[in-house]
């Protein structure tokens, strides 16, 4: 790459930085104030290329697209702020009390329902704008043709940036906002009604984020999966930023956004006789940033370390002992499991969707197994899923291995990657843990989907079958029921084992833990090598179920319906991730078949499940029955 090249390489740079600060400043200024980690901002982005489009398409040429353009994408950045600021009245404000993971199913329950809500009224199809008025065309930069709308980029990220320290700086809203940004409890004790605070920042946070993508109408078309395509872009801005941190934002996004536009220059270079292609990085730059940032700085760049909150709220319930009704239910269901094949021999999808299910509860089984008993909080958890069906995939593809010892090294193999990963994860906690376990989940599946040669890439790997004698799927089904119960079974017994008490009690406080000789970190390492080798059990029995495997199962996506299987059985509760996961393949599967619009119905659902039972659908009957029989023994 010439100089000319490099020169417009960072101009690009300078472009894709300002949109992608609009977009993670509006998130940072909402986690600020409100700690809310909104899922659903990348959705506000997504809302605001589409209510310009049709404003700019149905409305300004009837006006006079030359003088209406610009007023136009102001508009939809508005309605965007006034949607938001609606939804947060809504729903937002009733949740804002509940723990994070709470606000995060949430949240992503809305990102399904906004999702459908685009595709009803404006389709499937990508939907491209017209040019910008005045900006259509493109100007010589030391011999190279440089668009001359994306100079006006350029120009918009430090106006908006230089509005938003006006904003917060010289006005009592913005007084009110850095007050809450650093201890919103006490600015509730001086009289301020937090309420309207609230609404305002998430109003102003998501009308930046409509400005975002108003400003790409003339650059990208409309589609529907820029949803989650921006929010993560924006999780890692904000993180590497400092949460919180509006300039913080901007430096984070020029960072990214030139490092990015640099890998797409550099293209593919011959190094000491070996070929680099640096153009496959911009999948995982951002997240190999954000994971070096964590590492050395986890607060961020520009960001402080949280205060400790005035009032931390309730502390997590314990978990009990299975009753001996309760052991009597469970060898009812297992009773159940195993005549099932039999009950359903006239319909094999019921033994197609029961080894869905099995999987997804062993998975789910694994998450919760860090999340309730050790406290730590994981977006990347699919990771270790995924790993454990390429490994035992590629041992059957490439080193012809027995399919059947395959179940055995898949885990341990996955282990091994864990204790890596974990190591440099267990030093954090809360949202940065969450943040780096993101970061290393994503650089996994980045590897997964370009290493093309040996995983397959984008496409997978196929003819991924088990053993002959398992090709009967009742059979498959017999066997992924053995694994599963025996995993489920161990996962428990460490629950309640030395092992498992010394993990709640690092979770409940580290200092007494370490005061009485407990070494917290090295419990929260085994715990989490512990739960990425069951999941990378489910994750081999998954693949060999359906005969191939893709990098799908490494994604984000993958990790939040883990999250969302966990939260809606209850987290404090040793049933709750088997009824979560049971419920929400059951849901999303029944849901897929009866209705093009499913997500929505799914969102909705999660939501009104959120909003009615906070504590989970297992975690509602515990305290149900413990009420009854606390009840019954007061009438005593």
């Amino acid at each position: 790459m010439d100089f000319s090249g490099f020169v417009v390489q960072a101009l690009n740079g300078l472009a894709g930085a300002s949109s992608l600060f609009l977009v993670s400043a509006g998130l940072s200024l909402i986690f600020g104030v409100t700690r809310i980690v909104n899922f659903a901002h990348g959705s506000f982005f997504m809302l605001g290329i589409y209510i310009a489009y049709s404003l700019v398409e149905y409305f300004g040429r009837s006006v006079g697209l030359a003088l209406s353009f610009w007023c136009w994408l102001l508009l939809a950045a508005l309605i965007t702020g006034l949607l938001g600021g609606l939804i947060e009245m809504l729903l937002l404000r009733r949740i804002y009390r509940a723990p994070e993971l709470f606000q995060l199913l949430a949240t992503f329950a809305l990102v399904l329902v906004i999702k459908d809500a685009a595709l009803w009224i404006w389709g499937p199809e990508d939907l491209l704008g017209p040019r910008a008025p005045g900006f259509s065309g493109a100007i010589d930069i030391l011999g190279r043709r440089f668009p001359t709308y994306d100079l006006l980029l350029i120009v918009v990220g430090p106006l908006v940036l230089g509005l938003m320290w006006l904003l917060l700086n010289r006005t009592l809203f913005g007084i009110l906002v850095r007050a809450a940004t650093q201890d919103r409890e006490m600015v509730g004790a001086l009289g301020i009604h937090q309420h309207w605070l609230f609404t305002g920042v998430f109003a102003l946070g998501c009308a930046l984020a409509g400005l975002g993508g108003a400003l790409q109408l003339p650059r990208e078309p409309a589609n529907l999966g820029l949803d989650l395509l921006t929010i993560g872009d924006a999780f890692v801005v904000v993180v590497v930023g400092g949460m919180g941190s509006i300039p913080g934002a901007y430096v984070a996004a020029l960072l990214i956004a030139e490092i990015k536009a640099l890998c797409v220059g550099l293209g593919t270079v011959e190094l000491w006789g070996t070929s680099f292609a640096f153009s496959k990085l911009t999948l995982v730059a951002e997240f190999l940033v954000m994971a070096l940032v964590l590492m050395l700085r986890p607060w961020g760049l520009m960001g402080k370390p949280q205060s400790t909150p005035r009032n931390p709220g309730e502390g997590e319930a314990p978990l009990r002992l299975v009753s001996q009704m309760q052991w009597g239910i469970w060898i009812l269901c297992l009773v159940v499991l195993w005549a099932l094949p039999h009950l359903t021999s006239q319909s094999p999808y019921t033994t197609v969707l029961a080894i869905d299910l099995l999987t997804a509860a062993l998975f789910a089984c694994s998450l919760h197994f860090i999340m309730g008993p050790a406290g730590m909080h994981s977006f990347g958890h699919a990771a270790y899923f995924g790993l454990g069906a390429y490994i035992a995939a590629l041992l059957v593809l490439r080193a012809q291995m027995p399919m059947e010892l395959t179940l055995i090294f898949a885990p341990l193999l996955t282990a091994i990657a864990a204790a890596l990963i974990g190591w440099f994860c267990v030093r954090l906690s809360g949202v940065y843990l969450a943040m780096l376990t993101l970061a290393f989940g994503q650089i996994l599946w980045s590897i997964c989907f370009q290493w093309d040669s040996f995983t397959g890439g984008s496409n997978g790997l196929t003819s991924v079958w088990p053993s002959p004698w398992l090709a009967n799927k009742r059979i498959y089904y017999y066997l992924t029921l053995g694994f599963c119960i025996l995993g489920i079974y161990a996962l428990r017994r460490m629950l309640f084992a030395p092992f498992g008490y010394a993990l709640r009690a690092s979770r409940d406080s580290v200092v007494r833990a370490e005061a009485i000789g407990m070494h917290v970190k090295r419990l929260q390492w085994v715990g989490f090598v512990v739960a990425a080798t069951f999941a990378g059990l489910s994750g081999a029995l998954f693949a060999f179920s359906k005969g191939s495997i893709s990098p799908d199962a490494l994604g984000v996506t993958k990790s939040v319906d883990g999250l969302v299987m966990v939260l809606l059985g209850g987290v404090q509760t040793v049933v709750g991730p088997l009824v979560g996961a049971i419920t929400f393949t059951t849901l999303q599967d029944t849901i897929a078949r009866s209705t093009d619009y499913w997500r929505a119905v799914l969102g909705g659902t999660i939501l009104l499940l959120v909003m009615v039972f906070p504590q989970g659908l297992a975690g509602f009957v515990q305290d149900w029955l413990r009420s009854r029989k606390a009840r019954q023994g007061g009438a005593l």
